[in-house]
C-alpha cells in the first residue's frame, strides 16, 4: 500500500464497555455486486462490544493520508504514518478532535525501510525504537475520548516479498501489540491484514485487537468476501476495520485511470455497491479508503457516493475495534 496523496489528472477489555443485549489489487472486469444482495450481518450486534469512548455517532468514515483541513461532515477521520512525529502528533490530534475526527496513528513512520534489517526482513528492534519515541508524549486524553481509534502496527505483514522474503509472523505481530500495550494499555492495536490470515495461526491473540480488510474488485463478490472475513475475525475474537482501495481497486467500468498503471479507480456505482456491502456488517469498527486524492475526491459523482457511504457509517452500530 502506497502512503502518498496526489492529484490524478481527471481482549483485554478495559473501561466500561457496553455489551449490547440485542440481536493492492487484481483487475476484474465483472460488474459490481448488487447492493440489493447485501446480506444482513447474521450475528447482528448481539454480543458486540460497543465504542463507549467517543461521543460521535456510528463509525468513522476516513481516508489514509487525509490532512485535517479536509475533514468535514463526510470525511470524518484519517490514518497517518509518515507525516507524524513526536513533535507534531499532539497538534495533529488536536486538529482532528476540533473537527470531530477520529484517527488511526502509525507510530513507526511511513516507509517500510525504517523497520527493516539490512537483508530486507522486518526488524522488531527498529520498530520498537520508533514506537518508543512517543512514550513521553501524552496520548492518553486522545485515547480516552476516542479521538485515537487505534495504533496501526504494520502494513501487510503477510506479504513475504515486501519483507525480504519472510512474512512477519503472527507471533511477532502479537509481540508488537504487547509492546504497544506496555506503553499505552488502553490503546487499540490494529494490523492491516485480513483476519483469515491471522486466523491461519493457532495463536490466541491476547494483545492484538483488530485486523483490517481493504476490498478491491478482484476479490470477487464484496458481500461474500467481507462476510467471510467477519466470520474469521469473530472466530479469533478480533475487531475488524473495513475499507476500499478506491484508487486502484476498480473493475475498469469507471474508465478513471488508477494510481498504478494498468489499474482503475472505482466508479461511484462501485463505491456504493462495495462500500454498502462493507457497512452492512455490524462487526465493522471503522471504514477507511485508500487513499486521499484531491482530483478523484473532487469529482461530483465521487463526492455524492462518498456522502452516501458516510451517512451509512454514521448510522452504523458504534462497534468498537476492541472485541
Amino acid at each position: 500500500m502506497h502512503m502518498h496523496t496526489r492529484i490524478i489528472p481527471l481482549r483485554a477489555l478495559t473501561g466500561l464497555l457496553l455489551i449490547l443485549p440485542v440481536s493492492a489489487c487484481s483487475e476484474d472486469r465483472t460488474g459490481p455486486s448488487s447492493a440489493a444482495a447485501e446480506p444482513v450481518d447474521p450475528g447482528g450486534t448481539a454480543n458486540a462490544v460497543l465504542d463507549t469512548r467517543s461521543k460521535l455517532p456510528g463509525i468513522v468514515f476516513a481516508s489514509n493520508n487525509m490532512p485535517n483541513s479536509y475533514l468535514n461532515s463526510v470525511h470524518t477521520g484519517w490514518m497517518q504514518g509518515g507525516p507524524l512525529s513526536p513533535e507534531n502528533i499532539i497538534s495533529q490530534l488536536s486538529g482532528a478532535r476540533a473537527k470531530g475526527g477520529r484517527v488511526v496513528v502509525k507510530l513507526c513512520k511511513g516507509r517500510d525501510e525504517y523497520v527493516k534489517n539490512p537483508d530486507g526482513t522486518f526488524s522488531l528492534t527498529k520498530w520498537k525504537a520508533l514506537v518508543d519515541r512517543y512514550k513521553k508524549v501524552n496520548l492518553g486524553p486522545y485515547i480516552a475520548d476516542g479521538t485515537i481509534i487505534g495504533h496501526y502496527l504494520i502494513d501487510e505483514p503477510h506479504r513475504a516479498s515486501r519483507w525480504g522474503g519472510k512474512a512477519i509472523s503472527p507471533a511477532t505481530l502479537e509481540a508488537m501489540a504487547k509492546h504497544s500495550k506496555a506503553n499505552w494499555p488502553t490503546m487499540t492495536t490494529i494490523v492491516r491484514v485480513v483476519p483469515s490470515w491471522l486466523g491461519s495461526s493457532s495463536l490466541n491473540y491476547s494483545y492484538l485487537d483488530a485486523g483490517w480488510t481493504q476490498y478491491t474488485s478482484g476479490k470477487g463478490d464484496a458481500a461474500k468476501w467481507v462476510a467471510s472475513e467477519v466470520a474469521a475475525a469473530k472466530r479469533k475474537g478480533l475487531g475488524l476495520v473495513v475499507g476500499l482501495n478506491v484508487l486502484d481497486g476498480g473493475n475498469g467500468s469507471s474508465r478513471i485511470a488508477g494510481w498504478t498503471k494498468g489499474k482503475w479507480a472505482m466508479s461511484a456505482s462501485e463505491l456504493r455497491s462495495y462500500g454498502g456491502a462493507m457497512l452492512a456488517q455490524s462487526h465493522a469498527c471503522g471504514f477507511f479508503n485508500w487513499t486521499h486524492d484531491v482530483g478523484y475526491y473532487g469529482r461530483s459523482d465521487i463526492k455524492s457516493a462518498m456522502a452516501d457511504l458516510s451517512a451509512k457509517a454514521r448510522a452504523h452500530a458504534k462497534t468498537s475495534c476492541r472485541q
